[in-house]
């Protein structure tokens, strides 16, 4: 499509490489080309393909001159365009080239990218935890659940309140951030109710809003929108109403 495009765009350049010769009546000739001569306009007709005269009195160079400088401009401001395209193509190509192929989430640290560990969500209901991988789809009665965390803080420490990460999506899911509650040594990912008689499990994680741009096939940048306040929070990838959320879980303190 990229090719195709440039080559329509410079197809048209060379259309709009004629030019209209105004008259002072109002009509126009289409020519390639003209000549101002002593008392006459020299052109080559494009309609008529042959080169004709007329007197330099009837011709409006003016107004010629001055849709030349207009085509002249748009072509270079178009052309400005294409490069920088091309440019932000390249980077784009760079940038997803930095990051890991595997799937998982990346922390952009400076110059240097840092892999977040996939936490191991557990289910805590009835009494009952359990790891989420082992157990879902989950067979749970109506009631209440959470999908939690070991421990009350993360390992992974960022120090910038509005900290950048890569995302390389293992399937087309539904992505983001988290912020994740502390509670008797875990961390609350989300609440689950569970509806009875359909059983239908619905998620409430605490999103944070933010940023999303893609840099490649399934390889996202995201960041918060607005500074993150002290505390634990995650990327998560998830289907909604599945359980199935796969967490990478980071603390946000200040320096």
């Amino acid at each position: 499509m990229r090719v195709v495009f440039i080559g329509l765009f410079f197809a048209a350049l060379s259309v709009a490489a004629t030019i209209r010769l105004y008259m002072k009546e109002g009509d126009w000739h289409l020519v390639r080309e003209y000549q101002v001569l002593a008392d006459r306009v020299r052109f080559y007709s494009v309609e008529r393909g042959e080169w004709e005269e007329v007197p330099l009195e009837l011709v409006d160079l003016k107004r010629t001159e001055q849709e030349i400088k207009r085509r002249q401009e748009a072509e270079k401001a178009e052309a400005r365009w294409i490069d920088e395209e091309e440019k932000a193509e390249r980077e784009a190509r760079r940038e997803a080239a930095s990051v890991p192929p595997d799937p998982g989430a990346y922390y952009v640290d400076g110059k240097e990218i840092k892999p977040l560990k996939i936490g191991e969500c557990k289910i805590h209901s009835n009494k009952r935890r359990a790891v989420l991988a082992a157990i879902s789809p989950l067979p749970m009665i109506a009631g209440k659940a959470t999908l939690e965390l070991d421990g009350e803080t993360s390992a992974f420490v960022v120090k910038q309140a509005v900290p950048e990460f890569y995302f390389r999506l293992s399937a087309p899911e539904r992505f983001g951030m988290v912020k994740l509650t502390p509670s008797k040594g875990v961390r609350i990912v989300e609440k689950i109710s569970i509806v009875p008689v359909s059983k239908e499990m619905i998620e409430e994680p605490i999103l944070v809003e933010v940023f999303r741009r893609q840099v490649g096939e399934d390889l996202y940048k995201v960041w918060p929108v607005e500074p993150l306040e002290p505390g634990e929070y995650a990327l998560v990838q998830y289907t909604e109403g599945k359980v199935n959320m796969q967490v990478w879980d980071f603390s946000y303190r200040k320096p």
